[in-house]
């Protein structure tokens, strides 16, 4: 191969421009720095290197800001512009690349390195030959689109066989992006430079079309704006010769009795009346008049006086929820009692009722069986992602395209004035430079005011007062308080693992089983495959995970009968495998022996308890305490609170009191990638720290949770039905919980109680010794300030809050 030439030459920066081999170019010089270039390029064989800058607003670039590739060119000719100015005719010799920049002022001298293009090994000419087709295409199409082209480039084009001058000829005379023309340029193999040609026309010819459209279509809206013009006066002229007129008073007339038989309050039927005379001094065809008749038409379709009347039977209520929903027997509760009230006095206002709790636990469906068991009309206004306060109270009908806000708007789909309205999401409002929305409900959640509530668009008073409003909320925190304040909190919890099973065989088989033309007696999903669906492939609070698999199998068994490969499908534990696929979530276990410094712990997630695991190891060392598991700040404190506990209960279990100067303390929570927070795990950490400081094991079958104070006391906590689900799947014994919450205890599920021994407990003292495993020979007496009795298993309560 032979070796590539090199030449010392002046260069000069072009600005916007790109020069190709064989091509002639003029352009203006006006920098310093290029006018020297060529007038040293004059007096050394009227040569100079040309490439273009890659920021045209640089007036003086760097080396960095310039492109590699450019080509040698010769000066023809250059004339003077003005007073400091060069005109300059050049013509393209052939491609070369900078190897190396010899000076920068007072102007670039370069070192260009020949650069011709690569010779495939084996050229397909008829690859050639398809891309050049592409190319004349292309630039046909763009010829069609600028009908100024010159004749001679047209010709020039289309009568070339030579694929090497056309991916050089038509981007140097065509407006191509200058990024489009370098990269050409810049490209080695011939067939890969066209495809990039075609690209760059391609891409030129859209944007030419896009143009062509815009401009017709405003052209002919002018036009057909023009015409209407005409025709409208020429219609206005023939009305008067007529006297035609009359059609715009007829319409008001019109108006005038909607409105009269609708029995309007005062202040209403005033401004009603004024639109309809506003009306009929008008002209039909004038856009204030279509503003009116609009404005008419929605606010005469309001139901002002059209109501359902309640049909209150407590029984049949009950029984209506029971079908729809199992468990939520403090929901269901709470919500005959508001029937019965209403049943009792129908004039009572105020009851909003908030349904908060995690995604998938049945919020929305219980204000459709709410509705269904008062005959009234069910609306759900979605509030999620809603940042602008006109959602809620409407535009002025004045603006362009101005419509009532949400709450109007349900109002009229529902028909009747005392619509049952699910407000869906309350605590996904947002706000912004719009106004904030959750302010715009104050009104509308008050008794107090929302028997007057002014829609900007209708601008007259509306009784919402006989609407059952209910909201539904993932995350309490997230409400503004003000609008915390006017609703009734009911909390739904995460359905526990009974629930679930009892659900997925009440409620969603046969639900799924009709959907997919499936019948009991062709298609049976065993006990079994349900536990197996919640326990190996979902972990949600809800029911939605399990409904999809559900779905899902009820879909492979519908496959399977259609396909005639069996006229009756049990679906079982070991179907699951073959069907969904390897489990996707373990199941929680005990550990098989008791160990030193490792103790169940229990936590909250929103999916529904976990076992939490406290791992502590003593190394000798000079003091440190190393936290690790991706706690939060308030766990982190619980572990410091931990550690001076131990250290003022030191003595009691034979430690040594100089152990944290003389020992590092490593506290590890397995599952590191999961954040973890909150105050419940202080006993936990306590009795693992005794463990591992005293070598005496942690009973296996023993879980625990509460919060510690510096004076050993045990604190309540939440969400402890769900943490003791959790110990119920793991099989776990005993579980060790706050004297605080042993109210909590009274709504837990048979099954739980009948299983687990809760120890309610007032002090630290307390759980160590019903937690750690004493030897027999030696044992530990802990001062416990005050003796109990583990809890005999019966009914107790319930709590939700975020804690691990």
């Amino acid at each position: 191969m032979s070796e590539l030439k090199q030449y010392q030459m002046p260069m000069v920066a072009l600005r916007g421009l790109v020069l190709f081999p064989r091509m002639i170019l003029h352009f203006d010089v006006g920098r310093e720095k290029s006018i020297l270039a060529l007038n040293a390029a004059m007096k050394d064989g009227k040569r100079v290197f040309l490439t273009a800058q890659k920021d045209v607003r640089e007036d003086d670039p760097k080396e960095n800001g310039l492109f590699q590739t450019g080509v040698v060119a010769e000066v023809r000719q250059i004339l003077r512009a003005g007073e400091e100015g060069l005109k300059v005719l050049v013509e393209g010799k052939f491609r070369a690349r900078i190897s190396q920049v010899l000076q920068e002022n007072p102007y670039w001298m370069v070192a260009a390195e020949e650069a011709p293009l690569k010779t495939p090994v084996i050229r397909s000419k008829t690859m050639e030959e398809a891309l050049m087709r592409i190319v004349k295409d292309s630039f046909e199409e763009f010829c069609y689109q600028m009908p100024k082209m010159p004749k001679e480039i047209i010709v020039n084009v289309l009568g070339s066989g030579d694929p090497m001058y056309l991916s050089e000829y038509i981007p140097s005379n065509l407006p191509l992006k200058i990024e489009d023309k370098q990269q050409i340029l810049e490209e080695d193999v011939l067939s890969k430079r066209l495809r990039l040609l075609a690209q760059a026309m391609e891409k030129e010819n859209d944007i030419l079309g896009l143009e062509h459209d815009i401009y017709d279509k405003v052209r002919e809206s002018m036009d057909k704006n023009q015409r209407e013009y005409y025709l409208r006066e020429q219609m206005r002229i023939i009305s008067e010769e007529l006297g035609e007129e009359e059609s715009v008073l007829d319409e008001a007339d019109e108006y005038r009795r909607r409105i009269a038989a609708l029995t309007l309050p005062a202040e209403v039927e005033e401004k009603f009346y004024s639109e309809a005379d506003r009306l009929s001094k008008m002209p039909p065809s004038s856009h204030e008049s279509s503003v009116i008749r609009g404005y008419l038409d929605l606010c005469l379709e309001l139901p002002w006086n059209r109501s359902t009347k309640d049909k209150i039977d407590v029984v049949k209520a009950k029984a209506q929820l029971d079908r729809d929903h199992y468990g939520l027997v403090k929901v269901k509760e709470r919500i005959l009692e508001m029937l019965a009230v209403r049943k009792l006095a129908p004039d009572i206002k105020g009851q909003i009722i908030c349904l908060a709790g995690p995604p998938g636990v049945g919020k929305t469906s219980i204000a459709k069986s709410i509705a269904k068991a008062m005959g009234r009309k069910y609306v759900r206004i979605s509030l999620g992602g809603v940042k602008d306060e006109s959602d809620i109270r409407g535009h002025r009908k004045t603006y362009i395209g101005a419509m009532p806000g949400r709450i109007i708007n349900a109002v009229k789909l529902a028909g009747s004035n005392n619509p049952l309205m699910l407000l869906d999401e309350v605590d996904k409002l947002g706000g912004d430079f719009r106004g904030d929305p959750s302010s715009a409900l104050l009104e509308v959640l008050d008794a107090e005011q929302n028997d007057t509530f002014r829609d900007h668009f209708v601008e007259v008073p509306f009784d919402l007062s006989q609407v059952l409003f209910l909201t539904t909320a993932n995350d309490v925190g997230m409400i503004p308080a003000p609008l915390l304040d006017r609703m009734e909190l009911i909390e739904l919890s995460s359905y526990t693992r009974e629930e679930k099973f009892h659900i997925a065989k009440e409620h969603l088989i046969p639900k799924q089983l009709r959907r997919h033309g499936l019948a009991a007696r062709t298609c049976k999903i065993t006990d079994s495959a349900v536990y197996g669906l919640l326990d190996y492939y979902t972990r949600e609070a809800g029911v939605r995970t399990l409904e999809r698999e559900i779905a899902s199998l009820c879909r492979k068994a519908a496959k399977q009968i259609v396909a005639g490969e069996a006229k009756k499908i049990t679906i079982t534990d070991q179907t699951l495998l073959d069907w969904i696929g390897p489990k996707k979530f373990l199941p929680e276990t005990m550990g098989a022996v008791n160990e030193v410094g490792c103790v169940n712990g229990l936590a909250w997630t929103s999916v529904g308890g976990e076992l939490l695991q406290a791992e502590v190891a003593v190394l000798e060392g000079t003091g440190k305490i190393e936290l690790t598991g991706s706690l939060g700040d308030v766990m982190k404190e619980s572990a410091h609170i931990a550690v001076s506990l131990v250290r003022r209960m030191a003595g009691q279990y034979h430690i040594d009191k100089d152990f944290y100067k003389t020992k590092d303390i490593h506290i590890h929570f397995p599952e590191g990638a999961t954040p973890k927070d909150g105050p419940s795990a202080g006993v936990t950490i306590v009795t693992a720290l005794i463990s591992a400081l005293t070598g005496i094991p942690v009973r296996r079958d023993v879980a625990m949770t509460g919060e510690i104070s510096l004076r050993g006391k045990v604190m309540a906590i939440g969400g402890l039905k769900e943490k003791s689900m959790a110990a119920y799947r793991a099989g776990l014994k005993t579980v060790i919980i706050p004297k605080e919450n042993q109210p909590d205890l009274a709504q837990f599920d048979r099954a739980v109680l009948d299983a687990i021994s809760f120890v309610p407990v007032e002090q630290v003292e307390q759980v160590l010794k019903a937690a750690l495993a004493f030897p027999c020979e030696e044992p530990v007496e802990p001062v416990a300030p005050q003796e109990f009795t583990p809890i005999p298993q019966g009914s107790r309560r319930k709590t939700a809050m975020i804690d691990c």
